[in-house]
């Protein structure tokens, strides 16, 4: 990633003018520098690699899809990638998390808010100063050989490494530590998730299990945490079966 300059380097792919030029002051006054793309093609024509410290793009471009270059990014590069979608998007937002998006927010959106997950997003790629120390921690919950820190919203391996969440699969692995073995019904996770989730279709769960599972689990396909039980809904071990 680019790390010479002090200040993040934002990349904006949107191809309405006015929003670009709107988020592109919004970066600047939160502390970031900001580079404007109105289409694929002019992100491209950054470089390779691009010199960027994270790409916002709206899933709706003209003429081509955001996901196009979601895609292009992750399988070439360790950029973070933060997804602008509309009102009823679904099916997107589904594609956009199987994509590896790091984090998404529907359109009309807090300005606040945008601006604190691209932050939570950057730290977790390592930029944006030195990460907190266990001892200064707080609160945690132990699960197997990994932790999670509530007051950091940070979940460590055993190492103490970080192992990096999306904004929702932290919230639901939250969720499910809070409530430890009990069966968890899908709409109740859906509600547990808010307003950022709410008009997602019943799937868009069961991608974000798939994706918390391969991060948390010892072996995805064999589960000892995080449990389906058909046609009731999930439940959470916090130490496997047996044990």
């Amino acid at each position: 990633m680019h790390m010479s300059k002090a200040e993040p380097l934002i990349a904006i792919v949107d191809d309405d003018e006015s929003v670009r030029t709107t988020l592109s002051a919004l970066m600047r006054e939160s502390g970031f520098e900001a580079l404007s793309c109105p289409d694929i093609a002019s992100f491209m024509a950054l470089g390779d690699p691009p010199p960027v410290d994270l790409a916002l793009i709206d899933l709706r471009l003209r003429g081509e899809s955001g996901l196009t270059l979601a895609i292009h990014i992750r399988e070439r590069y360790e950029i973070p990638i933060v997804m602008l979608t509309g009102v009823g998007d679904e099916i997107d937002k589904i594609i956009g998390l199987e994509t590896g998006a790091d984090d998404y927010l529907i359109k009309p959106f807090n300005p606040r808010e945008l601006v604190a997950r691209i932050r939570a997003v950057l730290r977790r790629y390592g930029h944006g100063g030195a990460k907190p120390t266990s001892a200064a921690s707080g609160q945690g919950i132990v699960f197997g050989s990994k932790r999670i820190d509530i007051q950091t919203r940070r979940v460590l391996d055993a190492e103490g490494e970080e192992i990096p969440l999306t904004n929702a699969e932290y919230r639901l692995l939250e969720y499910f530590a809070r409530n430890p073995n009990r069966v968890i019904p899908r709409p109740e996770l859906l509600q547990e998730l808010g307003s950022d989730m709410q008009r997602y279709v019943d799937r868009t769960i069961d991608v974000l299990i798939l994706r918390l599972r391969r991060k948390i689990e010892p072996v995805a396909s064999k589960p000892v945490h995080l449990q389906t039980r058909r046609a009731q809904g999930y439940i959470f071990h916090l130490s496997p079966e047996g044990q």
